[in-house]
C-alpha cells in the first residue's frame, strides 16, 4: 500500500446505497423482496467484479468492502483471502454506520458502540485496514474541526487493534464553499497528523480538490501511508481527468468503478467492460499532467 502504482476499489456500498447500486446496475427495487435479497444481488454483483480477469493486484491494489461482504465468500473461499491470497488486492473493511444529522454545515459518523469487536474479527479475516466516511457540505470551520476530530478519534481506536484507517472526510461536490471548505479541512488534517505518536500511520481519502496538487502537503506527511481520491459523484471521465492533475493522489472510487457494468451483459461483456474501465482508473492514477 505504501509505494505499488495502482488505486483501491470501493466495493462498499450498503444499506442506504445498496438500492441505487443495483439500480445502475439494471436491477430494480422491485426486482427482489427484501434486505436478505438486496445483499444478496448485491453480494453477486461484487464476486463477479472481484472475480473478473482484469481484478487483480496488478493495476488494483485494494478493496474496500461492506462487513457482509467481508463475512462471504468469493471463489469458494472467504472474500479477505480471496483478495489477498488469490488476486493480490489488499483488502479494507467499511466500519462507519453511516452519517449523524448535519450540524455545522457537516455530518459526523452515527455512534459506533460494537467498533471493537468489530474490529477483532477484521483482524481474525486478515483485513488490513478500514474505512469510515464523514460529509462537509459547507465551509463552516466548527463543522469540518468536528468531523476532523471524529475520525483521528476513531483512527486512533483502530490503530490500536494493529489495523490501518482510511481517513474519510469527504467534501461534498455540490457544496458552495468547496474551495474554503478544502482550506480550513487541509489544516485541521495537518494539525491531527502533527499529533499522531511517532511511526502511527494512517491513509487519507479526500474529494479531489478544485485546485490540482492542493493535498500535496497531506501526500508527503510522515505520517500518511497514501492519500486516495474518492469519486464524489462525478462520471469516471471527469473523475479520471481531475485526478490526473493531482501528484500523489490515486483513486478509490465506487460508482465510477461500475458506472457502465449491468447484470443483462455476458461474461464476456462484463470483463471486457471492467478491464477498460480499470485502465482508465490506473492510468489517472499513475499518469499525472
Amino acid at each position: 500500500m505504501t509505494g505499488k502504482e495502482g488505486f483501491i476499489a470501493a466495493l462498499d456500498q450498503s444499506g442506504g446505497s445498496t438500492p441505487g447500486a443495483l439500480r445502475l446496475y439494471g436491477i430494480a427495487e422491485t426486482d427482489y423482496d427484501g434486505e436478505e435479497a438486496m445483499f444478496r444481488l448485491m453480494h453477486e454483483m461484487r464476486v463477479r467484479i472481484m472475480t473478473a480477469p482484469a481484478f487483480t493486484g496488478e493495476k488494483v491494489i485494494g478493496a474496500i468492502l461492506f462487513e457482509k461482504t467481508m463475512d462471504g465468500e468469493a471463489g469458494g473461499r472467504p472474500v479477505p483471502s480471496y483478495l489477498w491470497e488469490e488476486r493480490g488486492v489488499v483488502p479494507f473493511l467499511k466500519v462507519d454506520k453511516g452519517l449523524a444529522a448535519e450540524e455545522d454545515g457537516a455530518q459526523v459518523m452515527k455512534p459506533m458502540p460494537d467498533l471493537d469487536a468489530l474490529l477483532a474479527r477484521a483482524v481474525k479475516k486478515g483485513i488490513f485496514g478500514t474505512k469510515m466516511r464523514s460529509v462537509i457540505a459547507h465551509a463552516d470551520r466548527a463543522g469540518i474541526a468536528a468531523v476532523v476530530k471524529q475520525q483521528f478519534t476513531v483512527g486512533r481506536q483502530i490503530l490500536g487493534h494493529g489495523l490501518v484507517p482510511i481517513i474519510e472526510p469527504e467534501v461534498s461536490i455540490k457544496s458552495p464553499s468547496k474551495e474554503e471548505a478544502e482550506t480550513i479541512l487541509r489544516d485541521e488534517i495537518a494539525r491531527e497528523l502533527d499529533a499522531l505518536p511517532a511511526g502511527e500511520k494512517v491513509m487519507l481519502k479526500l474529494t479531489i480538490p478544485t485546485v490540482a496538487d492542493f493535498y500535496r502537503p497531506l501526500v508527503d506527511h510522515k505520517a500518511v501511508i497514501r492519500v486516495v481520491a474518492l469519486s464524489g459523484g462525478y462520471s469516471r471521465a471527469d473523475a479520471c481527468e481531475k485526478l490526473s492533475r493531482n501528484h500523489g493522489m490515486i483513486a478509490s472510487f465506487s460508482r465510477a468503478l461500475t458506472e457502465d457494468l449491468r447484470v443483462t451483459m455476458n461474461d464476456a461483456e462484463f470483463n471486457a467492460s471492467l478491464g477498460r474501465t480499470i485502465d482508465e482508473i490506473y492510468t489517472a492514477s499513475v499518469v499525472k499532467v
